[in-house]
């Protein structure tokens, strides 16, 4: 990760950033053992002094702050901390935290963390890649780019999006056990639709509305030919791209580089995971054939379809076809119900990652509330991707719970200001019955006598495992089959006093040992598809494979 600057390529022009270079390790290792005035100053003083005085700090945001200074300055006393407290930190370094931290990136901003392109200067990217990757001394593995356009569901934050590449580059390291130095953090600058920001005089990007498709497209194809070209066995990872480029930009780009978007196939991942499990629960409790399961979705976004096709995974494996594990599910957009009649489908008006889920068998009648839907479909599954807080409402929750032994009610919208149902309400509405899964994270509640752990359907789950799989097999690309792999690894990836407790996934303390399994899935299916490049890992069995990738991980 771009921890601190030793070059700029030039300063700051007309509000863009330029991109800062990234040191060597052996370069940050020095400035680790310098930075100390007294020479018996230990790391672990340094480390007990960090967590003393993260303690102190009234706020996530400050600590965040305070974080995020430590990692430029000291990657290896940053990535000790988090080893020492993952479960505490994540939601610092990452959700929720984060989210506030993009918000205001511009207010807190305390210099360059990674690599800013300006759609201004897309003309020369070819150039300034090309010279950036000359002047490094380990060249990046894992590229984390966004433009800033949809945030966590807190919409478009511009330059702002910069600080979710250098979040989700956190837990590559942290849970997936990729070399900090080995990755970089950009952000494509292609201004913002959010005029506040754009009239906000500390903000720090393009003051202007955003691109449009077709210019961000130009942009993009320039950007994706010059980073492979400069970095040509890097795994490119897209985030919070909004909904309509985010499509459009995988449906190009999968068969060309080496790249998945984590909003579309790495949720869809996480979620198929935790349904594998959530729906062997509820067919034992209730009787009922696993294909049998219906499932309904609130929310039409990039995430919601992404998640909905990998999910189509998991009746294809009961046996059906693809068209009939398609009618296994019905999405809900602001409009309601997605149908062939509907008026703005009918006009040609739909966005056109929803058509795949067009219903065609409604026989003219709409739905146009979630209340509508659920007594017209009477779903075993309640999925929410809409980033409307409280959108399951108690009437819902609770006939939810009247038509299944075991409910399965998945609110994944993030952060937790836009959780569609809290795990309290979920445990009061349902009377306990509930199988759930959120996006953010809630804490364990006692009821009953049983202390009941949330599951989180958390993408720091797999994509750490996607990614560094990806690298370990030397794949020419990310195939839908590998991302599916990774879905049947995590669900695989429960030991035994897990699923005693019915959890949904496994726990996060456990993250590096579960990325190394994920990883090793994802390695098997580049193999059997034949775009694997590492023949070393070849021809290994299931526990080997696991074996290489924990030995592979990188420790501070």
């Amino acid at each position: 990760m771009t921890t601190y600057i030793t070059k700029a390529l030039s300063s700051l022009a007309n509000g863009t950033l330029t991109p800062p270079l990234t040191p060597n390790e052996n370069d940050a290792k020095s400035i680790s053992r310098t930075s100390s005035p007294h020479p018996l100053i230990a790391p672990e003083q340094n480390l007990l002094r960090l967590k003393a005085h993260l303690q102190n700090l009234p706020t996530d945001l400050l600590k965040h702050v305070h974080l995020s200074k430590i990692r430029r300055e000291d990657p290896s006393l940053y990535f000790s901390a988090i080893r020492d407290d993952l479960i505490g930190l994540a939601p610092i370094v990452y959700t929720p935290t984060v989210g506030e931290a993009c918000q205001k990136y511009s207010h807190i901003y305390q210099g360059p963390e990674g690599l800013y392109l300006s759609i201004d200067d897309k003309d020369r990217i070819p150039e300034i890649l090309a010279e950036y990757a000359s002047n490094l001394s380990t060249t990046p593995q894992i590229l984390v780019v966004t433009d800033g356009s949809r945030i966590l569901g807190l919409g478009d934050l511009g330059i702002g999006g910069m600080g979710i590449s250098v979040g989700k580059l956190n837990l590559y390291v942290a849970g997936g056990g990729v070399n900090p130095h080995g990755c970089l953090p950009v952000v494509l600058d292609m201004g913002t639709n959010t005029e506040s920001i754009r009239n906000d005089p500390l903000y720090i990007g393009l003051r202007r509305p955003r691109a449009s498709l077709e210019e961000a497209t130009e942009f993009m194809d320039l950007f994706m030919a010059a980073a492979s070209s400069a970095f040509p066995k890097a795994v490119i990872q897209h985030e919070d791209f909004y909904s309509e480029a985010a499509f459009a930009f995988l449906d190009k780009y999968k068969n060309q580089y080496r790249m998945f978007n984590d909003d579309i196939e790495g949720t869809g991942s996480v979620i198929l995971g935790g349904f594998m499990a959530a729906a062997k629960q509820a067919s034992a409790a209730s009787g009922k054939a696993l294909k049998d399961h219906r499932v309904v979705f609130l929310g039409g976004g990039s995430a919601a379809v992404g998640v909905a096709k990998e999910m189509m995974n998991f009746f294809k494996m009961q046996g059906l076809s693809e068209d009939e594990a398609r009618e296994r599910f019905w999405l809900i957009d602001t409009k309601g119900l997605i149908t062939s009649t509907r008026p703005d489908v009918v006009a040609g008006k739909l966005a056109s990652h929803k058509k795949y889920f067009i219903r065609n068998d409604t026989e003219g009648k709409e739905y146009p509330s979630l209340a509508d839907v659920v007594e017209y479909v009477k779903p075993t599954a309640l999925v929410g991707l809409s980033t409307t807080f409280g959108a399951f409402g108690e009437d819902i929750v609770r006939r939810m719970a009247e038509l299944n032994e075991a409910p399965i009610i998945f609110p994944l919208s993030n952060p937790t200001s836009k959780c569609e149902l809290s795990f309290t309400d979920a445990l009061d509405w349902t009377d306990g019955k509930v199988l759930f899964a959120s996006g953010s994270p809630y804490a364990p509640i006692e009821r009953d006598g049983l202390l009941r752990e949330p599951g989180q359907g958390n993408n720091f789950l797999v994509f750490p495992g996607i990614g560094f799989g990806a690298l370990q097999a030397g794949a020419n690309k990310v195939t839908e089959g590998m991302i599916t792999a990774s879905a049947i690894a995590l669900s695989e990836a429960l030991n035994e006093e897990e699923k005693k407790a019915g959890l949904l996934y496994p726990r996060l303390d456990r993250i590096r040992e579960v990325s190394a399994r994920v990883a090793a899935g994802v390695v098997r299916k580049a193999q059997e598809e034949g775009v694997d490049t590492n023949e070393k890992l070849r021809g290994l069995d299931e526990q080997a494979l696991i074996k290489e990738m924990n030995d592979a991980q990188w420790w501070p």
